[in-house]
């Protein structure tokens, strides 16, 4: 007797071998799983102006997700370290990285290796905030403006000390810019810290500094310093009554502003990208947001990834022929 073959019995014992089979296979590479966290990587320690902006964000993420949202602190660098584990990270939408601006703007130009591609490596997915900084003197200085600390510092050209805390970002290369300008030597003088070089702008040590807003506002209030101009395009919400650099006739600082923006892994589903990028902006509308932000000296943006592409780009090229110019290199 010869066995005859039934070929729906054997699709349906075909199908219940691949279940077994199945049953026993982890998730393909990039999947994950809908209980797992999703992470927020920063590049500093707990308890500065970003920790606290990523927790904020973090809070309205998970309700607007229904997901765990965890904030990872990754310091060391300069944000690199954050960067390049957020790089390495699958692109499944579980982890996001929230940068300032230099990874994206400035390093490129400074750095002569660095272990990631700003174009490549990562996606923008939301323009979250923008962080103007304020030029400040001391109210003892005989200037209440820009243009009349122009015309002393060219009457006093050894006093041309020009406060900042990072060597190699926009401020710098923004007093460059203005140096060239005027033609006077300012001098980029870098400090490990704002509070040390505001100590030094009320002492009379330091004719002049720029640093952010958020923590420069008490000593202003309690009348130590003087404000004499934002950074940026356009005035600041936080100090509608100062006027911006370039209005003041100051050229560099147009673009010496800082940001954060939120990045995801190259190679993250369009859809995903999109999802985020729709819960985060609708986080940093919240008006509670908004508020507890402005206190910390920070605007909320939310403006769409391709805007922050747009920026990145458009910074980077505006620095580079000044960086170029100066032969500034880092090195760290």
């Amino acid at each position: 007797m010869h066995n005859r073959f039934s070929w729906p019995k054997l699709a349906t014992a075909l199908a219940a071998a691949v279940a077994v089979v199945a049953a026993g296979v982890p998730a393909a590479a990039g999947a994950a799983s809908a209980d797992t966290p999703t992470r927020i990587v920063i590049g500093f320690a707990p308890g500065g102006a970003l920790d606290v902006f990523a927790r904020t964000v973090a809070e309205k993420l998970r309700v607007s997700l229904g997901e765990t949202i965890l904030v990872e602190n990754r310091p060391g660098a300069s944000a690199r370290l954050a960067l390049e584990s957020v790089k390495r990270a699958a692109p499944d939408g579980k982890t996001i990285l929230i940068s300032p601006a230099p990874p994206f703007t400035i390093f490129p130009l400074t750095y002569k290796r660095l272990p990631y591609d700003p174009d490549k490596d990562l996606v923008p997915v939301a323009y979250l905030a923008d962080v103007p900084l304020v030029a400040s003197a001391s109210v003892s200085q005989p200037y209440k403006t820009m243009p009349e600390y122009i015309a002393w510092v060219k009457r006093n050209p050894a006093s041309t000390g020009f406060g900042l805390v990072t060597l190699g970002g926009t401020v710098h290369f923004g007093v460059l810019t203005l140096r060239k300008a005027i033609d006077v030597p300012l001098t980029p003088t870098a400090y490990r810290g704002a509070a040390m070089m505001l100590t030094d702008e009320i002492g009379g040590t330091l004719p002049i500094g720029v640093d952010a807003i958020g923590g420069q506002m008490e000593l202003h209030r309690a009348g130590k310093i003087r404000f004499l101009g934002v950074t940026g395009t356009k005035r600041s919400a936080l100090l509608p009554d100062v006027p911006t650099l370039q209005e003041a006739g100051v050229p560099g600082f147009d673009m010496a502003s800082g940001w954060y923006s939120a990045f995801v892994p190259a190679g993250t589903p369009a859809a995903t990208v999109a999802r985020l990028e729709k819960a985060l902006l609708d986080a940093v509308k919240e008006p509670d947001v908004r508020a507890r932000m402005a206190a910390l000296g920070m605007e909320m943006a939310g403006q769409p990834g391709a805007q922050a592409r747009k920026t990145i780009q458009a910074q980077r090229a505006q620095w580079k022929p000044i960086v170029e110019a100066s032969g500034f290199t880092a090195d760290d």
